[in-house]
């Protein structure tokens, strides 16, 4: 199996969506608004069923309904990534499959978690993910999540692998660019999972990030990695001293649960999470309150709250 191509490389901001819920249910308005405004708002990138939008609480047929909605609004323009990733290889391989089906441009697998495999048994679990799928992938290594971090030499190896086309880091360590830059080739995708860490990461050399922010503010860090991309430095800085006070807020308690209250703050989409995720607590909410309301311009000149957009401004 030769290596997969994609029609351009994946990068810049990409938003690793919320997943809407009503009542427990999917809310499969809510998805396409704000699937719709993503786009619109020009991110490079759609992340579907990460852990952003509670993949690991969605049922197969809520994955289904969610990786269609990308891929059918994407209209082939705007990549959309599926995260796959889970601690069996086997499940892995199926979530994968079922992405490639559905007509998602690449994936992005976590590193195995909770069984702590070795780095060999990681580096095998890739071989099978790739011998046994068509897709392009990602890995994503986020240690804090998996208790594992991959070894410069094990990413080394990984690279070797035909379908593997970059690596996602949730570390915040931006001096793992440099580590890892002189062992892969120059066509390898780096990317960071880390709001805080993007502009010194896309600085550095990074190719993109995976966003959690790009849900709430999709122009405004569109502008700052696209910036930062171009060499245009002190605009890139502004808008990242800009949304900072974002970037912390959301970090207070688990992102599922802070993004969907800012979004409720900013846009008609429920806070609903779904346990063992709880929604946050009032100091958090109130450290969120205060960090996008200076955003409720948000970066287009046009208001982003709910009470504008009911009033259709």
């Amino acid at each position: 199996m030769g290596r997969p191509s994609l029609q351009r490389r994946i990068g810049g901001a990409i938003t690793a969506l919320a997943t809407p819920f009503r009542d427990g249910t999917l809310d499969t308005v809510n998805l396409t608004a704000h699937v719709e405004w993503q786009l619109l708002s020009g991110v490079d990138g759609l992340l579907a069923c990460s852990l952003t939008g509670e993949g690991p609480t969605l049922t197969d047929a809520e994955r289904v309904r969610i990786i269609e909605t990308c891929v059918e609004l994407s209209e082939a323009r705007t990549p959309v990534i599926v995260a796959t990733g889970t601690n069996d290889t086997a499940t892995t391989v199926e979530e994968t499959l079922q992405a490639q089906r559905l007509g998602a441009g690449a994936a992005l697998v976590t590193v195995p978690y909770y069984s702590k495999p070795t780095q060999k048994g990681v580096l095998h679990h890739f071989e099978q993910v790739a011998a046994r799928t068509d897709l392009p992938l990602i890995i994503h290594n986020q240690p804090s999540h998996t208790a594992i971090d991959l070894a410069p030499t094990t990413i080394a190896r990984l690279a070797e692998i035909p379908g593997i086309i970059g690596i996602a880091d949730g570390s915040g360590d931006i001096t793992r660019l440099d580590l890892w830059r002189p062992l892969l080739p120059e066509w390898f995708g780096f990317y960071t999972s880390s709001d805080t860490s993007a502009l010194a990461f896309t600085i550095a050399g990074g190719h993109g990030c995976f966003s959690n922010a790009a849900n709430i503010v999709p122009r405004l860090f569109r502008s700052m990695q696209h910036s930062a991309a171009c060499g245009h430095l002190a605009a890139a800085r502004s808008i990242d001293d800009r949304l900072r006070p974002l970037f912390n807020a959301l970090r207070q308690e688990r992102e599922p649960a802070t993004v969907k209250h800012a979004l409720s703050l900013m846009r008609d989409f429920e806070p609903d999470v779904r346990l063992p995720l709880v929604s946050v607590e009032s100091q958090t909410a109130a450290a969120i309150q205060a960090a996008v309301a200076p955003l409720q311009l948000d970066g287009s000149g046009r208001l982003a709250s709910r009470h504008a957009l009911r009033l259709g401004l």
